[in-house]
């Protein structure tokens, strides 16, 4: 039976949505809070550019720490793993959603596909990109959204 494959507009939610709790820009999907309120509204090029902005920065700080060697590979072990991913997005892209379900746990990248270009400590690689792509997405909605005083 074949998976069904997220598209570019599907949802970037986690479940995680710390928006509830007044955040202007969500800790766990990084989408601003009037995009979460309006997602529903938007129209497929509307989401495409909201998921669009998120793969760019995740490309940007995943890109100076991995390479993805072989996406057939890592895409087979991701969903042999159950691990929820965006297949139409970059591959590099994957590698968050890998450490994000992997937690603290280490496990061999080689066996994923993935190349790491720098050394990294596994108990705390989730947590830093995590809060470089966070510190990125409320630095975009600090320019473009926030108004001036």
């Amino acid at each position: 039976m074949t998976k069904m494959h997220k598209k570019r507009s599907s949802t970037p939610c986690l479940g995680i949505c710390s928006t509830t709790f007044g955040d202007e820009v969500c800790k766990g999907c990084k989408r601003f809070a009037h995009e979460i309120v309006s997602w529903t509204k938007y129209s497929l090029e509307e989401r495409e550019i909201i998921n669009e902005r998120i793969e760019k920065f995740k490309i940007l700080i995943l890109s100076d720490r991995f390479k993805v060697i072989d996406a057939e590979l890592l895409a087979t072990k991701l969903e042999e793993k159950a691990i929820n991913f965006n297949h139409s997005l970059d591959p590099i892209t994957w590698i968050f959603d890998l450490f994000r379900a992997a937690g603290s746990q280490s496990f061999d990248l080689g066996n994923y596909g993935i190349k790491s270009l720098k050394q990294f400590d596994p108990k705390t690689i989730k947590d830093e990109i995590n809060d470089e792509l966070l510190e990125l997405s409320e630095a975009h909605h600090g320019r473009y959204f926030k108004k001036l005083s």
